[in-house]
């Protein structure tokens, strides 16, 4: 199965150009012009990872990155910023609210597709090394930077 990116992006000629990069690499590509169109998407479509612009006509891309990580369905979903906002301060606050890259407008579509490319094999690394153990009532899950204990009901 190839894998599918979703591109949330509503300029025309920027998602045509990351589309034909995407599929010259084998991946699936869905985009949509408004953030809640791509939103809606994601929450009935499985996807691998998310192109995200901030500056869309219905809501602000960290808006939408935020009720991602709200959704726990959708919370592990790799998200990379596409935007013309390059202050440090997006930058960071992109960051900050979950997302796993930022790439500021003009960019190279051959470093954008090897930036989802280190994001994507990253995530497969997680996935590989997160560990759920369970003894009785008692329930480890182990990720790479999260230990939790969850304990069930005990008779």
């Amino acid at each position: 199965m190839r894998p599918r990116v979703v591109i949330i992006e509503d300029e025309k000629d920027i998602v045509e150009l990351v589309r034909y990069n995407f599929r010259k690499e084998g991946f699936e590509v869905e985009s949509f012009g408004r953030g809640h169109e791509g939103l809606d998407f994601l929450r009935r479509n499985s996807a691998d990872i998310v192109l995200l612009d901030i500056l869309l006509p219905d809501d602000d891309g960290f808006n939408i990155c935020r009720r991602l990580r709200a959704d726990d369905r959708l919370r592990a979903l790799p998200v990379i910023f596409l935007t013309a906002k390059g202050e440090e301060v997006d930058r960071v606050l992109g960051l900050e609210i979950g997302g796993d890259d930022y790439v500021v407008k003009p960019f190279s579509p051959r470093e954008l597709v090897a930036r989802v490319k280190a994001v994507m094999r990253r995530q497969e690394r997680v996935a590989e090394r997160r560990e759920v153990v369970e003894v009785g009532s008692v329930r480890l899950d182990r990720e790479p930077s999260l230990l939790e204990f969850a304990v069930g009901r005990c008779s």
